[in-house]
């Protein structure tokens, strides 16, 4: 009985005030035998089987389709929608309140609509994505009631769907890093006669070419056996290690240090899996995460999606990552450090994969110009003093332009450059 009370009186202040009149009302007609008050009763009543009867018809035969354009975005890019309500009935629908459900920010999605018989209205919603996750849109809720509010109904339709949204991934014209100790490392490729993923061009054939370098489609279109020439590869592979450690990060929503950090990340990703090197991934928030270098469109996305739900709270510093891992690296490898700590320990983890002979080169997220610890800018200085490429952001800092590599080259103090 107190769950029906509570799902009819309870949250319905309109019914529980009419229904209190209708007894009294009627409780002084029939103590008196008046007549206007049980006139005045029966008129109540009248209304309020009225205003349930209207209730009921402006939900029945309705139809909601809701359509979106895709289901991955990255942050400054905006999702369409398409939604159409339409009525079934002959009936008119007044005053249907329209809404989908929906955790994305700066979605707005809440519409009030009338339909005529047999009629139907669409719409197009359009959202800027500000903040990278994964969020949830739908299903739609549709509310029906009466023009004096005293009854409701809540209808839904369709079901809830996912939207991942991606890092922004910057381009970076001037960043670059030491490359590896390897042949063909570096921003020039030269020709070999290994084979490679890198096809420089045609030539004919010659006695002892091998079966598999013939391009076919130039000799069915020259009528000579025409072979692949290939450049030497960019054989070393490049690692992201992103610092997820809860205790290094500062600020709040977007103004906040791991944001700075997974947008670098991305776009550190970006730049040298454009250039077709071998790019890897790791960070530790809730877990360990490792992606294992390749190239590709493919590895893009992958890094992408892990980088969108990327959270800072993990309890393992950046610099006890780097001393278990550090056996994964060498000689052929570089390894960029985005992290947002500024202590000993972590420098130490940095200069001790230098000694190892891995190059290394440190993005450095400024703690302090978000309201965190100091040392920042410290660090850079010491890690440039050591020979690391180190640059620095700070808040507010236009990151394509603090990532550059003249400006993290050691020997210069930290330069922060605003946006």
């Amino acid at each position: 009985m107190r769950r029906i009370y509570r799902a009819t009186f309870g949250s319905r202040r309109s019914l529980t005030l009419v229904t209190l009149l209708i007894v009294i009302v009627f409780g002084i007609g029939f103590s008196t035998s008046f007549w206007l008050p049980l006139r005045l009763g029966y008129l109540l009543l009248f209304g309020l089987l009225s205003a349930a009867l209207w209730t009921w018809l402006s939900g029945r035969r309705l139809q909601v389709r809701m359509r979106r354009d895709t289901e991955r975005v990255q942050v400054g890019q905006t999702i369409t929608e398409q939604l159409q309500i339409t009525n079934g009935s002959r009936l008119a629908k007044f005053w249907l309140e329209v809404e989908e459900e929906s955790d994305l920010p700066q979605h707005q999605s809440e519409h009030v609509v009338s339909l005529s018989g047999r009629a139907r209205r669409h719409w197009r919603i359009e959202t800027e994505c500000r903040r990278r996750g994964l969020f949830t849109l739908g299903p739609v809720h549709v509310r029906s009631g009466d023009p004096f509010d005293i009854f409701h109904k809540r209808s839904t339709f369709g079901a809830a769907q996912q939207l991942l949204v991606y890092p922004q991934a910057m381009e970076l014209p001037r960043y670059t890093v030491p490359p590896a100790n390897l042949p063909g490392e570096g921003r020039f490729r030269r020709r070999t006669h290994y084979v490679t993923p890198n096809a420089a061009g045609l030539r004919e054939y010659a006695p002892g070419d091998s079966v598999n370098r013939i391009h076919w489609p130039s000799t069915l279109r020259t009528g000579r056996l025409q072979v692949k020439t290939f450049e030497l590869d960019p054989a070393s592979q490049l690692w992201v290690v992103l610092d997820l450690n809860q205790s290094d990060h500062a600020g709040a929503e977007d103004e906040a240090t791991v944001e700075y950090a997974v947008t670098a990340a991305a776009s550190i990703a970006r730049l040298f899996l454009a250039q077709n090197r071998s790019v890897g991934m790791m960070m530790f928030g809730d877990h360990f995460r490792l992606i294992e270098a390749d190239r590709g469109n493919q590895q893009l996305t992958r890094m992408l999606e892990d980088l969108a739900l990327a959270r800072p709270t993990g309890d393992v510093p950046v610099a006890t990552l780097l001393f278990q891992q550090s056996a994964r690296w060498g000689r052929h490898t570089t390894v960029i450090v985005v992290t947002a700590a500024s202590d000993q320990r972590t420098l130490d983890g940095i200069r001790s994969l230098q000694q190892h002979g891995v190059q290394v080169a440190a993005v450095l997220v400024d703690a302090q110009s978000f309201g965190g610890r100091a040392g920042g800018t410290d660090a850079a200085m010491l890690l440039r003093a050591a020979g690391v490429q180190t640059n620095v952001i700070a808040q507010g800092d236009f990151i394509p332009e603090v990532l550059d590599a003249s400006l993290g080259t050691p020997g210069r103090a930290p330069v922060g450059v605003r946006g």
